[in-house]
């Protein structure tokens, strides 16, 4: 089985999220948009399956550093331009295993996931 996290390696979430695969001896890659990069075409397949109201993390600094403009009129392609300009505004982190996407972090839910 294949798992990868999609994120970036200095936010809490990824931190505690890595700590619980790392505890639970599950085997990861991590994918850093920073080093490794990411694509239009990534960022559509995960707004393709969770929606991009999902993905795009309105609780960050750099969202909230958009102009109102900006906000007002976000779409799902305006989105994912904005989200591969600024790949922290990806909520973190994306799991995928195999071909099954996981987004967020919460203990209980890679308990369910992993079925630990």
């Amino acid at each position: 089985m294949s798992v990868i996290m999609y994120g970036i390696p200095n936010c809490d979430t990824i931190k505690k999220a890595k700590k619980w695969l790392e505890s639970h001896q599950i085997d990861f890659t991590f994918h850093d948009y920073r080093k490794h990069g990411i694509t239009t075409e990534m960022v559509t397949e995960f707004c393709d399956i969770f929606g991009w109201e999902l993905v795009l993390n309105k609780r960050g600094t750099t969202y909230r550093q958009l102009s109102d403009e900006q906000k007002n009129t976000l779409d799902k392609n305006s989105a994912i331009a904005l989200l591969v300009e600024h790949p922290a505004m990806v909520k973190r982190p994306i799991l995928r295993i195999g071909d099954l996407f996981h987004i967020g972090f919460k203990a209980e839910q890679y308990d369910n996931i992993f079925h630990v």
